[in-house]
């Protein structure tokens, strides 16, 4: 395993850097809440709350989803990562342009324990 300091070498902001050299976490479970946060739980047990009401604002792939009823369909895909189906009607597994995904790793960093 890498040790902090070497992260910032390759371009790495500190919190991803202290991420990364303490083990990669995977989400194992993702509740969208009223208030355009998502609950994640991690494999390690912890519990964080990501607020993605500056990601929403930004619009782009995820205007759809200022949208309460489209924002609640989030979901954790195969490769670990929270998404969204633009189209629920499309599997994304097939048509992986259906989907808009935050990798795991933004997840952890971005959140705040709760």
């Amino acid at each position: 395993m890498r040790t902090v300091e070497y992260y910032p070498e390759k371009d790495f902001a500190l919190p991803y850097a202290e991420y990364f050299a303490n083990g990669r976490k995977s989400i194992v479970k993702a509740t969208a809440n009223d208030d355009f946060s998502v609950t994640l739980e991690f494999d390690n047990g912890e519990r964080r709350r990501l607020d993605m009401k500056p990601t929403l604002k930004q619009g782009g792939v995820f205007k759809s989803f200022n949208d309460i009823s489209n924002f609640r369909r989030v979901y954790i895909d195969n490769a670990n990562a929270l998404c969204w189906d633009i189209d629920p009607d499309i599997d994304s597994e097939k048509v992986w342009i259906n989907k808009v995904d935050i990798s795991p790793e933004y997840c952890y960093v971005e959140s705040k324990p709760i």
